[in-house]
């Protein structure tokens, strides 16, 4: 059960809302950069920041995902991920991760970091290799603290 290869699609893991895609947007910019305003003399792409999709990494992606460890009881551990984009539903990601990693999860709400995802045991290795197995982030855009 350890080595169960989970091949889980790209938009499984979307928000319903989050389906307007990168098409979708394109067509909206071009719409927008064919005939631009008479009005102003500065005219600036209304679409510039919304280009952070276009480099395989998804547009509500955070800089870096933070992985964190903790320390609990004894020799226990808790492992919280940090820093994921709002187009993906977390609940269903810790639903992978549970299925994938045989252990527990949950996403909680941090007052000041957002949705947070918590899953017992250090799974700092799992959760880098599985991020960027399904393709959320790059390598570079991962954080790993702890001991």
């Amino acid at each position: 059960m350890v080595g169960l290869n989970l091949k889980i699609p790209y938009h499984y893991l979307l928000k319903p809302e989050a389906s307007l895609g990168m098409s979708c947007l394109n067509q909206l910019r071009s719409h927008y950069m064919s005939k631009p305003p008479s009005v102003s003399l500065s005219w600036t792409d209304p679409f510039a920041d919304a280009t952070k999709g276009d480099d395989l990494v998804p547009s509500g992606t955070e800089d870096k995902i933070h992985i964190r460890i903790q320390q609990r009881n004894g020799r226990k551990t808790l492992t919280t991920v940090q820093g994921i984009g709002i187009d993906y539903d977390k609940k269903k990601l810790v639903k992978a991760f549970k299925k994938k990693f045989a252990c527990n999860g949950t996403v909680i709400e941090h007052p000041e970091y957002g949705e947070v995802i918590q899953l017992q045991g250090d799974q700092r290795k799992n959760i880098c290799t599985f991020l960027m197995e399904i393709g959320i982030v790059r390598e570079d855009q991962l954080k790993v603290h702890g001991f």
